[in-house]
């Protein structure tokens, strides 16, 4: 970020509205053709995290299942009457580097379309499944602008064997794209033996030590930057159905500490100042500038001195 960094006021609270078996480690288990089938509990445990929610007087941004707000339209006007922000995570929850981009469009049209038709306002913050937006499907950015997004949160700066990207900025930044600037929030992380680790959301949460979170988070205010925080509604159900024929890895990752999420959550809440990404955003200093240049993301200010240097060819993919 440029200039002296104001003192952060707020971090980001964000909830992953999915189900139990919609996450993509269950895929080749639990088929899309399925989902019909399956019970409803992610209205229940949605509902929670409202309840949770409105007893700390915290704000969040749900980014929203586009088949969940087709098959549970209240629970969308619930949460939007509850007075938080919407946002997308995809129609069918496919990783975004498993598709083509012809694909990507589609999907990220019918779920916005569904979520706005439940809910009756417009969305403008995205958020791929898994954090899919990597170094080999950067080119969904300029997708997502185009499709009326401004505000993206996919890009997670760390190595992961599923997502990330540990060449990205690790603070909010702005994507410039053909279609216009898209503002750039990446999930927490923190830096140790030369590397980013992921930490602060989801099975990291849960598996992790409360302190660390928590650390993070310090760090990341001290650093003049928000955290942000995720996770997913299932996360509040230890009681939620077995899936049958998953792998350990999976089995771990899935089901571990999830007695542990609730009395987190709540801690966390009450210990630290939260808000929706958008709230988080909005008193930061001006962001750096990045564009897409082929598999990797350049600040603009060395894009363009690139292209001013005689001699030096000007990089693929410069609009």
């Amino acid at each position: 970020m440029t200039g002296a960094a104001p003192p952060i006021r707020l971090h980001a609270c964000t909830i992953d509205v999915e189900d139990y078996y919609h996450v993509t480690a269950f895929d080749g288990v639990v088929s899309r053709s399925s989902w019909g089938s399956m019970p409803d509990r992610v209205t229940a445990n949605t509902e929670r995290v409202l309840a949770l929610l409105a007893d700390a007087g915290v704000r969040a941004t749900f980014f929203i299942l586009g088949r969940v707000a087709e098959r549970a339209p209240r629970l969308v006007r619930a949460i939007r009457g509850a007075g938080h922000d919407l946002g997308c995570h995809s129609d069918d929850h496919r990783l975004v580097y498993q598709m083509s981009p012809a694909e990507f469009r589609a999907d990220l049209r019918t779920a916005k379309q569904r979520i706005e038709d439940a809910a009756g306002c417009r969305v403008t913050a995205y958020r791929a499944p898994t954090f899919s937006i990597t170094a080999e499907s950067l080119w969904a950015l300029e997708t997502v602008a185009a499709e009326g997004f401004t505000h993206d949160s996919s890009i997670y700066p760390v190595l992961h064997d599923r997502y990330g990207m540990p060449s990205a900025p690790v603070a909010p930044y702005v994507v410039m794209t053909r279609s216009g600037p898209l503002t750039e929030f990446p999930p927490t992380s923190f830096r140790l033996l030369g590397r980013q680790w992921p930490g602060c959301g989801g099975g990291y949460f849960r598996l992790s030590p409360y302190w660390l979170s928590a650390w993070m988070i310090r760090q990341s205010a001290a650093q003049g930057r928000p955290a942000s925080l995720y996770l997913h509604p299932w996360e509040l159900d230890p009681n939620q159905p077995r899936v049958p024929g998953i792998g350990w890895r999976t089995r771990f990752r899935h089901y571990v500490g999830l007695r542990k999420t609730a009395p987190r959550f709540v801690r966390l809440l009450k210990e630290f100042p939260f808000g929706t990404l958008l709230e988080a955003l909005a008193p930061l200093p001006s962001l750096p500038e990045y564009r897409v240049i082929g598999s990797e993301l350049e600040p603009v200010a060395s894009v363009r001195r690139r292209m001013d240097t005689p001699g030096v060819p000007v990089p693929a993919g410069v609009p």
